[in-house]
């Protein structure tokens, strides 16, 4: 039964890079895969469960890759625009987690999945991210007093920023973020000496 849903994910995860969500249906999944339809439903239960769990695992890889890339000798104002410029730069040069720019289609697909998995079924933090905030505010680089997971929630805001694009004007973008990002790092960490 694995090698079969390993099957039916390989293959969904092809189409999504090729097509896009939008226009992978699930008939063109299971064709790929040589199943039913009526199969692929044994294993999941929706398109948009089966993205996501794709979307999570992109989104994972894109993270620890760019932990790996991080220069995490540099101050930390430093070390998280970095990691936000890296972020930015995988989220859109991967076909599957740029669809996270994609405000109507990611809305839906993050709203299924909630509905399906429960409210705190998604989970951006950047993992290992969180052990060096919470070794800068061990070392007093950093706020002690706000909980580190708050820390990278502040963080994943940032990044959020990005989707609303087009309310705010695509004109500030960005410099919006990288503005925002200093701001913030600013009001985090103690002045630099």
């Amino acid at each position: 039964m694995q090698d079969k849903k390993d099957l039916i994910y390989n293959c969904a995860r092809k189409l999504f890079y090729s097509k896009g969500f939008k226009d992978t249906a699930i008939s063109d999944i299971a064709q790929s895969a040589g199943i039913s339809v009526g199969t692929f439903y044994n294993y999941y239960s929706s398109k948009e469960e089966l993205f996501m769990e794709i979307f999570l695992h992109e989104n994972k890889e894109l993270k620890k890759e760019c932990f790996e890339k991080l220069d995490k000798s540099m101050s930390p104002m430093d070390t998280v625009k970095q990691m936000m410029e890296l972020n930015f730069q995988g989220m859109k040069a991967n076909t599957i987690l740029s669809e996270w720019y994609n405000k109507a289609v990611f809305e839906k697909i993050e709203k299924t999945y909630r509905q399906e998995n429960g409210v705190n079924a998604v989970d951006f933090l950047y993992g290992d991210f969180l052990k060096i905030v919470e070794q800068w505010q061990a070392q007093g680089k950093m706020r002690a007093d706000i909980d580190s997971r708050m820390i990278m929630m502040i963080f994943a805001s940032i990044i959020n920023i990005d989707t609303h694009k087009q309310e705010i004007g695509l004109e500030y973008f960005p410099q919006l973020v990288h503005i925002i990002t200093e701001l913030i790092m600013q009001s985090l960490t103690p002045p630099q000496k």
